[in-house]
């Protein structure tokens, strides 16, 4: 009798303790850019649910940091405001009174000293009183024009790096994309912030792989045999990646010009979506072993050329969406009327690896689109032989294995049924699972696992320095192609609609389409 298989450990729980929840331990988190839209929607009120749930410590500090002249009394009407708002689990006067005596604002600009002497004194303050432990994460919502000046200003200011006397105090930085404008600004932020925090100190952050659908990958393709044999080149015939948005730019012209989708989203998002697709299983779930994986696939992964056929980009205009009439990007203001900056991008990778060769990996994304949704779509061959009529098959596509990531996160399956009858006829079903039908909890937002894990020091679930690198050296060959003067001008797409002309192109030159989420 054979011995029985070693138990899988779910990665998504703490190794220590499969029962207990993480609890974070004495901390502060100091937030840069506190007035910005990502603070109000996202990390206060994310800050607040983990208090909620009882995942930070009784005595944990929350500063400010920003050019306003608040006091500590203006910045916590800001927090219980945003939190009131946005907030994923009921408002409770007793947690909020306990967070908001560790709240503190510094007032301050990032070329004045004295601001961040204030800003280490206020912390020191919070570590005595709050009992705070001189651990200290510093979350940078900012332009990233800005990183190096903050980053330097930390160091000089002594708060990038705990005392001697006590080294096990921590302190830790948090980034917001995008990580570089290409491969060369990359490397060159990179190193500005090793020199001051080492990598392991180091979370840059991609919200997506916070969403429980992500990390549902891990499970769904390492927790379960009935997929692993059929995931491959034998088998599956392209892969699917998209994230589209049915919003507009809306007054964003300032951060997005120049920037555009696929630096925005593909860079990041997409492919990161794409290694967890592809990678092979890893050792164990630890940080090191996933990142090593990733790197292995990245490192593997370039674009599929040429470059006139297998990407696609363009510019939405005005159209109908969701029954209302709206403005086109130029009519919204803010770009010139020769710019260059994409709204919808699409390219092709290819993964020279044995598990995928001759696999093309479709990523898109972009502004105005159908709808708003997130997927990743692995469409498999065509059955060999089908001992089936003609007429029996004809409304008969390809099977499918579709991880909703956003919005009605779940995963579908789509197969051949026959169809109640007398006669033989196949048509395409579907099987659907979705988290919010299974699990009676609701799924914690992403941010609030990030700024966990960030407190935690777990880093399995923020891209490093080398796949951030790896992500470049792939777009890079695309955006020189695309920056070339004598390319014609972008073309253009009706808001509702999926995109321009030559996406559909790109894919129908290989007799394939794309899906309609």
């Amino acid at each position: 009798m054979s011995a029985p298989s070693k138990a899988w450990r779910n990665p998504l729980r703490d190794p220590r303790d499969k029962r207990l929840p993480r609890i974070a331990g004495p901390s502060a988190l100091v937030i840069f850019g506190v007035t910005g839209d990502l603070s109000r929607k996202k990390l206060m009120p994310a800050i607040y649910d983990l208090a909620n749930r009882g995942l930070l410590p009784p005595g944990f500090g929350l500063v400010g940091f920003a050019r306003r002249d608040w006091a500590d009394q203006d910045f916590m009407q800001v927090v219980h405001d945003a939190v009131r708002e946005h907030a994923r689990t009921p408002f409770r006067e007793t947690v909020w009174q306990q967070l908001a005596e560790g709240i503190r604002f510094v007032q301050g600009t990032f070329d004045d000293d004295t601001s961040f002497d204030n800003l280490a004194a206020t912390l020191a303050k919070l570590d005595e009183e709050r009992g705070t432990g001189g651990n200290h994460a510093f979350y940078l919502s900012i332009p990233p024009g800005a990183f190096p000046q903050v980053i330097n200003q930390l160091k000089r200011a002594g708060l990038a790096k705990a005392p001697k006397e006590n080294p096990e105090q921590w302190r830790r930085v948090v980034i917001e994309k995008p990580f570089g404008h290409d491969l060369q600004s990359a490397k060159q932020l990179n190193r500005t912030v090793n020199d001051v925090f080492p990598e392991e100190s180091v979370f840059r952050i991609d919200h997506y792989l916070g969403k429980e659908t992500v990390q549902n990958i891990l499970a769904l393709r390492f927790a379960n045999q009935l997929y692993e044999p059929i995931w491959n080149a034998n088998y599956v015939d392209h892969v699917q990646i998209t994230m589209a948005e049915d919003i507009g730019l809306g007054g964003r012209a300032g951060y997005y010009d120049g920037i555009g989708a696929t630096r925005d989203v593909i860079q990041n998002h997409l492919l990161q979506l794409l290694a967890l697709i592809a990678m092979e299983e890893p050792v164990s779930f630890r940080p090191t072993d996933l990142r090593a994986e990733k790197v292995k696939i990245l490192s593997a992964t370039r674009p599929s050329e040429p470059f006139e056929e297998t990407t696609a980009r363009g510019q939405y205009t005005g159209g109908w969406q969701g029954g209302q009439k709206v403005p086109g990007l130029h009519e919204e203001g803010g770009f010139a009327p020769d710019s260059r900056t994409e709204t919808f991008g699409a390219i092709t990778c290819e993964i020279n690896t044995r598990r995928w060769a001759g696999v093309p990996f479709y990523l898109r994304t972009g502004k105005r689109l159908g709808r708003r949704v997130t997927e990743v779509a692995v469409v498999f061959k065509r059955a060999p032989h089908l001992p089936f009529d003609d007429t029996a098959t004809e409304e008969l596509g390809q099977n499918a294995l579709v991880v909703r990531v956003q919005p009605d996160e779940g995963v579908t399956i789509r197969f051949g049924s026959k169809v109640p009858g007398n006669t033989m006829e196949v048509r395409d079903v579907t099987m659907d699972f979705g988290y919010g039908h299974s699990f009676t909890e609701s799924s914690p937002e992403a941010y609030e696992r990030l700024l966990l894990d960030v407190l935690l020091g777990e880093p399995s679930l923020f891209p490093k320095n080398d796949e951030v690198e790896l992500s470049w050296e792939i777009l890079d060959p695309i955006l020189d192609f695309w920056a070339k003067k004598d390319l014609p001008q972008l073309e253009k797409y009706k808001a509702g609609t999926w995109g321009p002309p030559s996406a559909d192109a790109m894919t129908a030159r290989t007799g394939r389409h794309w899906r309609r989420p």
